[in-house]
């Protein structure tokens, strides 16, 4: 398939460099990096974060349901926030 990709004048003479010094074409070249690229994203882990918990009863009976508004204050209650 052809397409057009608009790429910097100093990248290009760079990537014709190494593909020259290579051997292959800079179409070689360029797919080979988009391959490499395709193959890492399939091959990474998507972020997970780990489960992390404290004992405990949760929130204190008083502020079940409160509005986070609620807990902010009185979490800076006498701190002048």
């Amino acid at each position: 398939m052809k397409t057009t990709v608009q790429i910097s004048d100093s990248l290009m003479r760079e990537a014709r460099k190494v593909a020259a010094q290579q051997g292959v074409t800079f179409r070689a070249l360029v797919e080979r990096g988009l391959q490499r690229i395709v193959a890492e994203s399939k091959t990474e882990k998507p972020f997970k974060l780990r489960g992390v918990t404290v004992k405990g009863n949760g929130l204190r009976p008083e502020l079940r349901g409160a509005s986070w508004e609620k807990i902010r204050a009185l979490i800076y209650e006498g701190h002048g926030g």
